[in-house]
Protein backbone atom coordinates (compact mmCIF):
# COMPACT_ATOMS: atom_id res chain seq x y z
CA UNK A 1 0.00 0.00 0.00
CA UNK A 2 1.73 3.50 -1.24
CA UNK A 3 1.53 6.44 0.84
CA UNK A 4 -1.42 7.85 -1.56
CA UNK A 5 -3.31 5.31 -0.40
CA UNK A 6 -3.10 5.19 3.22
CA UNK A 7 -3.53 9.02 3.11
CA UNK A 8 -6.51 8.72 1.41
CA UNK A 9 -7.57 5.57 3.78
CA UNK A 10 -6.53 7.53 6.98
CA UNK A 11 -8.76 10.79 5.69
CA UNK A 12 -12.20 8.97 4.71
CA UNK A 13 -12.26 7.25 8.34
CA UNK A 14 -11.19 10.58 10.24
CA UNK A 15 -13.88 12.45 8.63
CA UNK A 16 -16.50 9.62 8.57
CA UNK A 17 -18.09 11.05 11.77
CA UNK A 18 -18.97 13.74 9.73
CA UNK A 19 -19.97 12.08 5.92
CA UNK A 20 -21.48 9.25 7.46
CA UNK A 21 -24.32 11.04 9.35
CA UNK A 22 -24.38 13.51 6.17
CA UNK A 23 -24.79 10.47 3.49
CA UNK A 24 -27.57 9.00 5.95
CA UNK A 25 -29.42 12.10 5.79
CA UNK A 26 -28.94 12.63 1.95
CA UNK A 27 -30.00 8.81 1.75
CA UNK A 28 -33.31 9.84 3.18
CA UNK A 29 -33.93 12.49 1.16
CA UNK A 30 -33.40 10.80 -1.77
CA UNK A 31 -35.72 8.01 -0.75
CA UNK A 32 -38.28 10.70 0.07
CA UNK A 33 -37.82 12.59 -3.23
CA UNK A 34 -36.87 10.25 -5.57
CA UNK A 35 -38.15 6.74 -4.37
CA UNK A 36 -36.20 3.41 -4.87
CA UNK A 37 -33.67 2.94 -5.23
CA UNK A 38 -31.57 5.43 -3.83
CA UNK A 39 -28.33 4.77 -4.77
CA UNK A 40 -26.77 4.81 -8.92
CA UNK A 41 -24.37 2.19 -9.87
CA UNK A 42 -22.50 2.45 -13.26
CA UNK A 43 -19.33 0.54 -14.78
CA UNK A 44 -16.13 2.47 -14.59
CA UNK A 45 -12.86 2.70 -15.92
CA UNK A 46 -10.14 2.68 -13.11
CA UNK A 47 -6.54 2.20 -12.67
CA UNK A 48 -4.66 0.44 -15.78
CA UNK A 49 -8.57 0.55 -16.93
CA UNK A 50 -9.63 -2.05 -15.00
CA UNK A 51 -13.34 -1.79 -14.56
CA UNK A 52 -15.30 -1.17 -11.14
CA UNK A 53 -18.85 -0.27 -9.97
CA UNK A 54 -19.14 3.33 -9.14
CA UNK A 55 -21.67 4.23 -6.32
CA UNK A 56 -23.48 7.82 -5.79
CA UNK A 57 -27.24 9.01 -4.98
CA UNK A 58 -29.53 8.84 -7.35
CA UNK A 59 -30.33 12.37 -8.75
CA UNK A 60 -32.96 11.37 -11.72
CA UNK A 61 -36.23 10.18 -12.22
CA UNK A 62 -36.70 6.58 -13.32
CA UNK A 63 -38.43 6.10 -16.57
CA UNK A 64 -38.10 7.43 -20.52
CA UNK A 65 -36.63 10.75 -21.22
CA UNK A 66 -32.95 12.37 -21.96
CA UNK A 67 -30.93 12.74 -18.64
CA UNK A 68 -31.88 16.37 -18.89
CA UNK A 69 -35.39 15.70 -18.47
CA UNK A 70 -35.29 13.20 -16.16
CA UNK A 71 -33.09 15.43 -13.75
CA UNK A 72 -34.90 16.73 -11.09
CA UNK A 73 -34.38 19.86 -9.18
CA UNK A 74 -33.75 17.77 -5.76
CA UNK A 75 -30.82 16.08 -7.84
CA UNK A 76 -29.90 19.47 -9.32
CA UNK A 77 -29.03 20.47 -5.67
CA UNK A 78 -26.91 16.93 -5.22
CA UNK A 79 -25.32 17.79 -8.26
CA UNK A 80 -24.27 21.21 -7.52
CA UNK A 81 -23.49 20.81 -3.64
CA UNK A 82 -21.17 17.32 -4.58
CA UNK A 83 -23.63 15.67 -2.16
CA UNK A 84 -24.32 12.78 -4.73
CA UNK A 85 -20.48 11.70 -4.50
CA UNK A 86 -21.00 11.04 -1.12
CA UNK A 87 -20.99 7.06 -1.41
CA UNK A 88 -18.52 7.49 -3.67
CA UNK A 89 -15.72 7.62 -0.37
CA UNK A 90 -16.93 3.82 -0.24
CA UNK A 91 -14.71 3.12 -3.30
CA UNK A 92 -11.80 5.18 -2.09
CA UNK A 93 -11.99 2.48 0.82
CA UNK A 94 -11.91 -0.12 -1.44
CA UNK A 95 -9.46 0.48 -3.38
CA UNK A 96 -11.22 1.67 -5.92
CA UNK A 97 -10.71 5.18 -6.28
CA UNK A 98 -8.67 7.97 -4.71
CA UNK A 99 -9.77 11.15 -3.54
CA UNK A 100 -7.72 12.77 -6.09
CA UNK A 101 -7.60 12.06 -9.79
CA UNK A 102 -9.06 11.71 -12.79
CA UNK A 103 -12.44 11.43 -12.90
CA UNK A 104 -13.97 7.97 -13.48
CA UNK A 105 -15.92 7.48 -16.84
CA UNK A 106 -17.92 4.95 -18.52
CA UNK A 107 -15.93 1.90 -19.95
CA UNK A 108 -17.21 2.40 -23.25
CA UNK A 109 -15.27 5.46 -23.42
CA UNK A 110 -12.05 2.94 -23.45
CA UNK A 111 -11.40 2.35 -26.98
CA UNK A 112 -12.20 6.28 -27.82
CA UNK A 113 -9.05 7.49 -26.16
CA UNK A 114 -6.29 8.56 -27.69
CA UNK A 115 -2.75 6.96 -26.98
CA UNK A 116 -2.39 10.13 -24.66
CA UNK A 117 -5.89 10.44 -23.36
CA UNK A 118 -5.31 6.92 -22.42
CA UNK A 119 -2.51 7.82 -19.78
CA UNK A 120 -4.89 9.29 -17.50
CA UNK A 121 -5.55 5.68 -16.67
CA UNK A 122 -1.85 5.61 -14.92
CA UNK A 123 -3.27 6.27 -11.70
CA UNK A 124 -6.32 5.96 -9.77
CA UNK A 125 -9.31 7.84 -11.05
CA UNK A 126 -10.60 10.90 -7.73
CA UNK A 127 -13.75 12.14 -6.74
CA UNK A 128 -12.15 15.50 -7.34
CA UNK A 129 -9.51 16.29 -9.70
CA UNK A 130 -7.52 18.90 -11.69
CA UNK A 131 -10.07 18.92 -14.32
CA UNK A 132 -12.62 19.29 -11.80
CA UNK A 133 -11.03 22.31 -10.32
CA UNK A 134 -9.85 24.32 -13.73
CA UNK A 135 -13.52 24.06 -15.14
CA UNK A 136 -15.31 21.07 -14.50
CA UNK A 137 -17.98 20.66 -17.02
CA UNK A 138 -17.69 23.85 -19.03
CA UNK A 139 -14.53 22.44 -20.42
CA UNK A 140 -14.43 20.10 -23.43
CA UNK A 141 -13.55 16.71 -23.57
CA UNK A 142 -10.30 17.69 -24.90
CA UNK A 143 -9.30 19.67 -22.20
CA UNK A 144 -10.46 17.85 -19.56
CA UNK A 145 -8.36 15.49 -21.01
CA UNK A 146 -5.05 17.34 -21.27
CA UNK A 147 -6.18 18.59 -17.46
CA UNK A 148 -6.00 15.26 -16.13
CA UNK A 149 -2.85 14.24 -18.28
CA UNK A 150 -1.43 17.26 -16.85
CA UNK A 151 -2.20 16.20 -13.23
CA UNK A 152 -0.51 11.96 -14.05
CA UNK A 153 2.88 13.70 -14.93
CA UNK A 154 2.95 16.40 -12.70
CA UNK A 155 1.12 14.65 -9.19
CA UNK A 156 2.28 14.79 -5.93
CA UNK A 157 1.39 15.21 -2.59
CA UNK A 158 1.01 19.16 -2.52
CA UNK A 159 -0.54 19.26 -6.19
CA UNK A 160 -3.53 17.01 -3.84
CA UNK A 161 -3.56 19.01 -1.12
CA UNK A 162 -4.03 22.28 -3.46
CA UNK A 163 -6.48 20.24 -5.24
CA UNK A 164 -8.07 19.25 -2.14
CA UNK A 165 -8.33 22.91 -0.79
CA UNK A 166 -9.54 24.70 -4.29
CA UNK A 167 -12.60 21.73 -4.19
CA UNK A 168 -13.05 22.78 -0.49
CA UNK A 169 -13.80 26.58 -2.12
CA UNK A 170 -15.79 25.48 -5.15
CA UNK A 171 -18.02 23.97 -2.84
CA UNK A 172 -18.61 27.10 -1.39
CA UNK A 173 -19.70 28.84 -4.68
CA UNK A 174 -20.92 25.84 -7.20
CA UNK A 175 -20.65 26.58 -10.51
CA UNK A 176 -19.33 24.68 -14.12
CA UNK A 177 -22.50 22.01 -12.82
CA UNK A 178 -23.28 21.27 -16.79
CA UNK A 179 -22.09 21.54 -19.95
CA UNK A 180 -24.11 23.98 -22.07
CA UNK A 181 -27.60 22.07 -23.05
CA UNK A 182 -26.45 18.42 -21.15
CA UNK A 183 -27.63 17.30 -17.37
CA UNK A 184 -23.81 17.20 -16.79
CA UNK A 185 -21.71 16.54 -19.87
CA UNK A 186 -22.33 15.25 -23.32
CA UNK A 187 -20.89 11.05 -24.72
CA UNK A 188 -17.43 11.64 -25.52
CA UNK A 189 -17.55 10.30 -28.94
CA UNK A 190 -13.70 10.39 -29.35
CA UNK A 191 -11.28 12.47 -30.75
CA UNK A 192 -9.45 13.11 -34.17
CA UNK A 193 -6.89 10.57 -33.71
CA UNK A 194 -7.88 7.35 -33.40
CA UNK A 195 -6.10 5.03 -30.31
CA UNK A 196 -3.43 2.59 -32.08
Amino acid sequence: MNVKRIADVLLVLAAAPVWMPLAAAVALAVRVALGRPVLFHDLRAGLGGRQFRLVKFRTMRVGPGTDAERLTPFGRFLRASSLDELPELWNVLKGDMSLVGPRPLPVRYLPRYTAEQGRRHEVRPGITGWAQVNGRNALEWEEKFRLDVEYVDNRSPWLDLRILLMTAWQLLRPRHISHAGEATMSEFAGSAEPRP
